[in-house]
Protein backbone atom coordinates (compact mmCIF):
# COMPACT_ATOMS: atom_id res chain seq x y z
CA UNK A 1 0.00 0.00 0.00
CA UNK A 2 1.45 3.33 -0.91
CA UNK A 3 1.03 6.51 0.96
CA UNK A 4 0.36 9.82 -0.58
CA UNK A 5 2.04 12.88 0.86
CA UNK A 6 0.46 16.17 0.24
CA UNK A 7 2.85 19.09 0.33
CA UNK A 8 1.20 22.37 0.74
CA UNK A 9 2.55 25.92 0.73
CA UNK A 10 2.98 25.94 4.54
CA UNK A 11 5.25 22.86 4.42
CA UNK A 12 7.43 24.42 1.70
CA UNK A 13 7.74 27.65 3.68
CA UNK A 14 8.72 25.75 6.86
CA UNK A 15 11.32 23.72 4.92
CA UNK A 16 12.84 26.85 3.33
CA UNK A 17 12.92 28.62 6.71
CA UNK A 18 14.71 25.66 8.40
CA UNK A 19 17.17 25.44 5.51
CA UNK A 20 17.90 29.17 5.78
CA UNK A 21 18.57 28.90 9.54
CA UNK A 22 20.98 25.99 9.00
CA UNK A 23 22.78 27.87 6.21
CA UNK A 24 23.15 31.05 8.33
CA UNK A 25 24.49 29.03 11.28
CA UNK A 26 27.08 27.35 9.04
CA UNK A 27 28.22 30.70 7.61
CA UNK A 28 28.52 32.24 11.09
CA UNK A 29 30.52 29.32 12.49
CA UNK A 30 32.97 29.29 9.58
CA UNK A 31 33.38 33.09 9.78
CA UNK A 32 34.01 32.94 13.55
CA UNK A 33 36.89 30.50 13.06
CA UNK A 34 38.65 32.78 10.57
CA UNK A 35 38.76 35.78 12.95
CA UNK A 36 41.93 36.36 14.99
CA UNK A 37 41.65 35.05 18.56
CA UNK A 38 42.48 38.42 20.07
CA UNK A 39 42.89 41.88 18.64
CA UNK A 40 44.37 43.31 21.83
CA UNK A 41 48.14 43.79 21.92
CA UNK A 42 50.09 41.56 24.30
CA UNK A 43 50.76 43.04 27.72
CA UNK A 44 54.30 44.38 28.06
CA UNK A 45 56.34 43.08 30.99
CA UNK A 46 58.14 46.09 32.51
CA UNK A 47 61.23 45.30 34.60
CA UNK A 48 63.18 47.91 36.59
CA UNK A 49 66.94 47.42 37.04
CA UNK A 50 69.65 49.64 38.49
CA UNK A 51 73.42 49.65 38.43
CA UNK A 52 74.84 49.24 41.91
CA UNK A 53 78.24 49.33 43.59
CA UNK A 54 79.67 47.63 46.63
CA UNK A 55 82.90 48.81 48.16
CA UNK A 56 84.97 47.69 51.11
CA UNK A 57 88.45 48.04 52.54
CA UNK A 58 90.59 45.07 53.48
CA UNK A 59 92.52 44.83 56.79
CA UNK A 60 95.69 46.00 55.04
CA UNK A 61 93.92 49.12 53.66
CA UNK A 62 93.31 47.94 50.11
CA UNK A 63 90.02 49.27 48.68
CA UNK A 64 87.76 46.75 46.93
CA UNK A 65 85.02 47.83 44.58
CA UNK A 66 82.54 45.77 42.56
CA UNK A 67 79.57 46.71 40.38
CA UNK A 68 76.36 44.73 39.81
CA UNK A 69 72.95 44.73 38.16
CA UNK A 70 70.14 44.85 40.66
CA UNK A 71 68.18 42.66 40.68
CA UNK A 72 70.84 40.21 39.57
CA UNK A 73 68.31 37.79 38.10
CA UNK A 74 64.97 38.37 36.38
CA UNK A 75 62.33 36.01 35.03
CA UNK A 76 60.48 36.61 31.76
CA UNK A 77 57.79 34.80 29.78
CA UNK A 78 58.61 33.51 26.32
CA UNK A 79 56.75 35.31 23.52
CA UNK A 80 55.65 38.28 25.64
CA UNK A 81 57.03 41.76 24.97
CA UNK A 82 59.47 43.12 27.56
CA UNK A 83 60.64 46.58 28.51
CA UNK A 84 63.81 46.70 30.62
CA UNK A 85 64.21 50.09 32.31
CA UNK A 86 67.83 50.21 33.51
CA UNK A 87 68.75 53.22 35.67
CA UNK A 88 72.36 54.26 36.14
CA UNK A 89 73.06 54.89 39.84
CA UNK A 90 76.71 54.00 40.36
CA UNK A 91 79.55 54.11 37.84
CA UNK A 92 79.70 56.62 35.01
CA UNK A 93 79.01 54.23 32.12
CA UNK A 94 78.08 50.57 31.67
CA UNK A 95 78.07 49.45 28.02
CA UNK A 96 76.43 46.01 28.00
CA UNK A 97 75.41 43.03 25.88
CA UNK A 98 72.71 40.46 26.50
CA UNK A 99 74.28 37.30 25.17
CA UNK A 100 72.08 35.11 23.02
CA UNK A 101 69.49 37.84 22.40
CA UNK A 102 71.62 40.10 20.19
CA UNK A 103 70.97 43.15 22.38
CA UNK A 104 73.52 45.89 23.09
CA UNK A 105 73.18 49.14 24.98
CA UNK A 106 74.74 51.53 27.47
CA UNK A 107 73.62 52.76 30.86
CA UNK A 108 74.96 56.11 32.06
CA UNK A 109 74.89 57.52 35.58
CA UNK A 110 71.74 59.56 36.23
CA UNK A 111 69.96 58.26 33.11
CA UNK A 112 67.55 55.44 32.34
CA UNK A 113 68.16 53.21 29.34
CA UNK A 114 65.07 51.47 27.93
CA UNK A 115 65.48 48.17 26.08
CA UNK A 116 62.45 46.60 24.36
CA UNK A 117 62.35 43.07 22.97
CA UNK A 118 60.27 39.90 22.83
CA UNK A 119 62.10 36.73 23.91
CA UNK A 120 61.27 33.99 21.41
CA UNK A 121 63.16 31.14 23.04
CA UNK A 122 63.38 29.75 26.56
CA UNK A 123 66.73 29.71 28.34
CA UNK A 124 69.11 31.65 30.54
CA UNK A 125 70.74 34.74 29.03
CA UNK A 126 73.46 36.86 30.61
CA UNK A 127 73.60 40.64 30.72
CA UNK A 128 77.28 41.56 30.87
CA UNK A 129 78.87 44.96 31.44
CA UNK A 130 81.77 45.27 29.01
CA UNK A 131 83.76 47.60 31.32
CA UNK A 132 83.50 45.65 34.59
CA UNK A 133 84.61 42.23 33.39
CA UNK A 134 86.75 40.95 36.28
CA UNK A 135 87.93 41.81 39.82
CA UNK A 136 90.66 44.09 38.44
CA UNK A 137 87.93 46.18 36.77
CA UNK A 138 85.24 46.21 39.49
CA UNK A 139 83.46 43.09 38.27
CA UNK A 140 82.39 40.77 37.03
CA UNK A 141 79.17 42.74 36.52
CA UNK A 142 76.84 39.99 35.31
CA UNK A 143 73.07 39.54 35.57
CA UNK A 144 70.84 36.69 34.46
CA UNK A 145 67.63 36.73 32.42
CA UNK A 146 65.62 33.52 32.71
CA UNK A 147 63.01 33.03 29.99
CA UNK A 148 60.29 30.40 30.61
Amino acid sequence: MSRVFIINKKHVQLFVFALLIILLAAVYLSWDRTRPASTQPAKVQTIQLVTGEFSSTTADGKKLEVYRWDPGSISLRKGEPVELRISGVNGSSHPFVIEGLGIKGEVKKGQTTVVRFTPEQAGTFTIICQVHTDMNNGGPMVGYIEVH
